[in-house]
């Protein structure tokens, strides 16, 4: 990877970019809600589940499958996952928030990093498309390696869950990255799982208890958090 695709890596996939990851915790309010998530201990055993057997799976798989389709300038296939992206989420809230940032992250990047290939995305879903599919559009136009734009779409969608946790359970700063470092594994064996996959019909979710808390959330009579 050369200075520049890193440079923008890093920009994308930080907290400062304005895709309002911020106001997402993807189930993780309900959760310390009910007493699933206490300690640093158990946002650890969470986020593994979520990571490997949930949305963090199937986003890697998504994206995988999108950067592939962009490389090779396969525009039908992108079609095709940008389809299955959209209706891939069990809630209606964890649909909005991969929607709504997918969509600030492609008008985001549109303006900032122009590439004809993120037009040509935009004109065939009308703007509005999944976060790992957005994301795999941007990184595949700019020649960003899937390896890397993988690990680091999987690491910013650990660190954004445990800085939920950090306000809502809550922990201090030094528990957040202690979980951050103990999911690197968790990360690693995610990444190594999307790129192996040779069909979208392969991969699939094993986390009924968070769409159970997703639903909750729905419904829940205090919140910080959209999901």
């Amino acid at each position: 990877m050369t200075s520049d695709p890193l440079y923008r890596l890093l920009a994308w996939l930080s907290p400062a970019y304005p895709v309002g990851a911020f106001s997402y915790s993807h189930g993780v309010e309900t959760a310390v809600e009910e007493g699933f998530i206490k300690d640093r201990a158990s946002l650890i055993a969470w986020l593994e589940s979520v990571i490997e057997r949930g949305t963090g799976l199937v986003d890697g798989a998504l994206l995988a499958a999108a950067w592939r389709a962009v490389d090779s300038a396969d525009w039908p296939s992108f079609d095709t996952v940008a389809e299955r992206a959209a209706a891939w989420r069990g809630t209606s809230e964890m649909a909005l928030e991969s929607r709504q940032q997918g969509g600030s992250f492609l008008s985001i990047t549109r303006a900032a990093w122009p590439h004809p290939a993120l037009e040509t995305g935009h004109e065939r879903t009308g703007g509005e498309m999944a976060l790992p599919v957005a994301v795999a559009l941007a990184a595949a136009a700019h020649g960003i390696a899937l390896e890397s734009v993988l690990a680091a779409y999987l690491h910013a969608f650990a660190a954004n869950l445990i800085s939920a946790a950090v306000r809502t359970v809550p922990l201090g700063q030094t528990d957040g990255q202690r979980a951050l470092a103990a999911l690197e594994p968790a990360v690693r064996r995610t990444v190594e799982a999307a790129l192996a996959a040779a069909s979208l019909d392969e991969i699939g979710t094993a986390t009924p208890l968070l769409d159970w808390c997703s639903l909750r959330h729905e419904t829940q009579y205090t919140r910080l958090f959209r999901s």
